[in-house]
């Protein structure tokens, strides 16, 4: 299909969809994942003033796909976004704060009472956001099917007493957000997360994301799985970890595997019983369009239509709440409430931008200063946890496209 505005094609990949005039530099990163980056199956979508400027998809829905029969990514081809649902989640806290019902500065056991065993009995409830209350890891794992259990996963992080002092250090909560979360929103609304973010922020500004998937929606979700980065062109350099990265994630005692293997084993991400469960760190799913739809809804309108963030409150997202290095990803990590700022180990589209993204491959983003919202997702994971370099090729095309 012709997609360029010009009307000409993408030589030697078959894209679909459209860019407006001046984003053209999008298109042809997109093209040149699938060309030079071993890109399976994905879609990029960006919007500009809360109107779309880049819709874009390719390849195939299932990452395991081969051969002539196997099903195409279409528009409406969702995945599993992994810890880009942080952003929703992050959402509907602040969201809850905007509309008075959930103080921030509040201590977590006002909302929570068990909460206060072990010593975390001063955590506020924005250090949860800001990754500093200090339980990112579970002296006893979850399997998956605890995980999925909301009661068994609010109790767990409950009763676990903390690494560090909360609110003195940070570290990324890479699972336990699901139900440091989740669990307020309950004791706040009585909801889970995945029923408000169906009510008041997927229906409302019209994004195809969920956190639970519904049966009825199943059909479109392809199948996901890890993908090899290709080789490095001739003459060009492979990047490594940094050497105190890499034995972080080697050490099983280490905080950094504790932290990653706070449900032990790994789910399975195809399993319908696992999409299904509410799991606002790591299970969202959504369209590309979906994610970076609800990123532009947070700050302005969208389609002339609906804004879920006050300018106040999109300003209290993205203000830095944490900074330094990492106790879990061991490099130096930014974060507003809840929203991985950029710089270091997150590079974003500006100074001002706020968003998350996926381990290994998807993100989402928002930045107010040129009024873009972005959303990329893709069925093959790459071992990267905050800066694939498919997503950021795209984000640099983003880039040229506004100087």
């Amino acid at each position: 299909m012709r997609v360029k505005s010009d009307g000409s094609a993408y030589v030697g990949v078959d894209v679909s969809g459209a860019v407006a005039e001046g984003f053209e530099p999008v298109g042809e990163a997109f093209a040149e994942n699938f060309a030079e980056r071993g890109e399976r199956g994905a879609a990029v979508a960006v919007y500009r003033d809360g109107h779309r400027v880049v819709d874009l998809w390719a390849g195939t829905r299932d990452v395991d796909a081969r051969g002539g029969d196997a099903a195409p990514w279409d528009r409406g081809t969702a995945q599993i976004v992994r810890s880009a649902t942080k952003g929703v989640a992050a959402a509907v806290l602040l969201l809850l704060h905007q509309r008075g019902e959930l103080d921030l500065a509040a201590p977590v056991g006002e909302y929570w009472p068990e909460y206060k065993a072990a010593g975390k009995e001063r955590t506020l409830v924005w250090q949860l956001l800001a990754h500093r209350a200090g339980v990112p890891a579970l002296d006893r794992p979850l399997t998956p099917a605890q995980a999925a259990d909301p009661v068994l996963g609010a109790e767990a992080v409950a009763a676990q007493a903390p690494a560090w002092e909360p609110g003195t250090d940070h570290g990324y909560h890479a699972q336990t957000y699901s139900w440091l979360t989740g669990e307020l929103v309950r004791r706040v609304t009585g909801r889970t997360i995945g029923e408000w973010t169906a009510r008041e922020i997927a229906g409302p500004v019209g994004a195809d994301l969920w956190v639970g998937l519904p049966p009825a929606e199943s059909g479109r979700v392809g199948r996901v799985g890890r993908v090899e980065s290709p080789a490095p062109r001739a003459g060009g350099l492979r990047l490594r970890p940094k050497r105190a990265v890499a034995e972080a994630y080697a050490d099983p005692d280490s905080l950094t595997s504790r932290a990653f293997g706070a449900i032990t084993p790994q789910p399975d991400e195809n399993d319908p019983v696992y999409r299904a469960a509410v799991l606002p760190a790591s299970n969202g799913i959504a369209t590309a369009d979906g994610l970076a739809r609800f990123y532009a809804s947070l700050i302005g309108e969208v389609d002339g239509g609906v804004r879920l963030f006050t300018p106040r409150t999109a300003q209290r997202a993205r203000t830095e709440a944490s900074a330094g290095p990492d106790r879990v990803l061991v490099v130096p990590t930014r974060f507003g409430l809840g929203y991985m700022l950029h710089g270091g180990a997150s590079p974003l589209l500006g100074p001002g931008s706020f968003g998350h993204p996926g381990r290994g491959g998807s993100l989402g983003f928002a930045d107010p200063e040129s009024g873009v919202a972005f959303g990329y997702v893709t069925n093959g994971f790459r071992g990267s946890v905050t800066a694939d370099p498919r997503a950021q090729a795209l984000v640099r095309a983003v880039r040229a496209s506004l100087a």
